[in-house]
C-alpha cells in the first residue's frame, strides 16, 4: 500500500498521477503554490486543535489538491514530499508579480543564520516585525548601509503595514550555497526547544534536526524518523555490537533519531532535555532503552 504521509490520496480525492494505483472518486492534477508566512502548519486534519505533522518554511513549493472555504488547503510539500493540511492563508501564487512592490517565484536566498529578524526598515532601531528561520527561501531586492550594517529589501514577505521588509545581510546565502558539514548545522541548532512536528529554530523535532541539517547541506532526507531509518545511507552492520563510529552517523531507536558529532557523543532533539541537547551516546542508550523508544536499532551512515 502506498504511503498516505507521501501520497495525495483519500477515497474522495486523489493526485492524478496516481490513477490506476488507487481507487478514488475523483483524481485531480495540483495547483502549485508557495509559503507566504514565516512558518506554516502541516496538520493530519484540517483542524486547529490537530497535531502538528511538520512544518513549511516562506518559499517552499506547495501542490495544492483542495482549498475549501473553512479555510484549509489539502497538499503536497515538494521538497520532502509530505501531505497534509494547511492554512491556505499560508499559501501564495508561485510566479510572476504580486504587485509593483511585492514579487513570487524561485526564491534567490536563504535565511543561513540559526534565525533573523524581519525589519520594517533598514535599520537594527526598528522593532522587528517578524522572525525567519534558517532555510527560509528570500527574493532579495536592494541592499542598503546603515552604520556600518547591510541590509536587504526583501521581496516575498510584506511587513504587518503592508510595506517591504528588511533583513541583515549577513544572515542570509545565495540559494546555491551548501554548508559543508550537516553536523555543524545541526549544532548550531543546540538548545533549540523540543517541539513535536517542528522544523524551524523557534522549535524542532529529531527527524526535522536530521532533515534541515541535510538540507542546509544539499542532502535530500525524508521527514519522519522512519522513513529516514529506512533511506538514509547506508546501513551499518550492529549484529555484533556497534562498529566504531563516526561524526554524522545517525543512530535510530523505534520512532527517534539523532546524530553523532565524534565517536561518543550524540546530538538530538528529545523530549527528555525538551531541546536539541548533546550527551554521551552510552548515557542516551541506557535511558531510551529504558524508556517507550526501547533498544537501539539502527545505525545508518551518509555518504558510503
Amino acid at each position: 500500500m502506498l504511503n498516505p504521509s507521501l501520497n495525495a490520496y483519500r477515497p474522495d480525492l486523489a493526485d492524478k498521477r496516481l490513477e490506476g494505483q488507487i481507487d478514488a472518486e475523483r483524481f485531480v492534477d495540483p495547483v502549485v503554490m508557495r509559503v507566504r508566512l514565516p512558518l506554516a502548519p502541516l496538520k493530519s486534519s484540517p483542524d486547529g486543535r490537530s497535531g502538528l505533522d511538520s512544518q513549511a518554511l516562506l518559499g517552499e513549493v506547495v501542490k495544492v489538491f483542495e482549498q475549501k472555504d473553512t479555510g484549509w488547503s489539502w497538499v503536497q510539500l515538494e521538497r520532502d514530499g509530505y501531505v497534509g493540511y494547511m492554512p491556505s492563508e499560508a499559501l501564495g501564487p508561485f510566479g510572476g508579480p504580486l504587485n509593483d512592490e511585492f514579487l513570487s517565484g524561485s526564491p534567490t536566498h536563504m535565511v543561513s543564520a540559526v534565525r533573523t529578524f524581519v525589519y520594517p526598515g533598514p535599520d537594527l532601531k526598528y522593532p522587528a516585525a517578524t522572525f525567519l528561520s534558517l532555510g527560509a527561501g528570500l527574493i532579495l531586492g536592494e541592499e542598503v548601509e546603515t552604520r556600518g550594517t547591510r541590509y536587504r529589501k526583501l521581496l516575498n514577505l510584506p511587513t504587518p503595514n503592508g510595506e517591504a521588509g528588511w533583513v541583515v545581510a549577513q544572515h542570509v546565502s545565495e540559494i546555491s550555497e551548501k554548508a559543508d558539514d550537516f553536523v555543524s548545522v545541526a549544532e548550531s541548532l543546540m538548545g533549540t526547544p523540543y517541539l513535536w512536528g517542528g522544523k524551524s529554530s523557534l522549535g524542532i523535532d529529531c527527524s526535522g534536526l536530521v532533515q534541515l541539517a541535510c538540507d542546509m547541506s544539499g542532502i535530500e532526507m525524508l521527514r519522519d524518523a522512519s522513513m529516514q531509518e529506512k533511506e538514509a545511507g547506508e546501513a551499518l552492520d550492529i549484529s555484533a555490537g556497534l562498529p566504531d563510529l563516526k561524526r554524522g552517523d545517525l543512530i535510530f531507536w523505534p520512532g527517534h533519531v539523532g546524530v553523532m558529532t565524534d565517536p561518543e557523543t550524540l546530538l538530538h532533539a528529545n523530549g527528555h532535555h525538551m531541546a536539541v541537547a548533546s550527551e554521551p551516546l552510552a548515557g542516551a542508550i541506557k535511558r531510551i532503552s529504558a524508556n517507550e523508544y526501547g533498544d537501539l536499532r539502527t545505525v545508518r551512515r551518509l555518504g558510503l
